[in-house]
């Protein structure tokens, strides 16, 4: 399968601005008031948000190498 390198880009730049959006909700996540109970166990709300970060961030990650994968292909048809 191929895909455009106008795709491709899009692809690999959705993968960067994935993890910049997950960071800075992980570490809001992280301080929030809501994220602990007085004693410093997590909360259920952090457990929900943990695991909705991780796999965001696994996601991210596949489409953006989907994307880094697709941009180098096209240079080397390119060339």
């Amino acid at each position: 399968m191929r895909i455009s390198r106008g795709t491709s880009l899009f692809l690999l730049a959705f993968g960067v601005w994935s993890w910049i959006i997950w960071i800075t909700f992980a570490k809001n996540l992280w301080d929030s008031d809501r994220s602990w109970t007085p004693d410093g166990s997590p909360t259920a709300y952090f457990v929900v948000h943990a695991v909705l970060t991780v796999v965001s961030f696994l996601l991210g990650t596949a489409i953006g190498v989907l994307g880094w994968r697709g941009v180098r292909a096209t240079a080397r048809v390119s060339s």
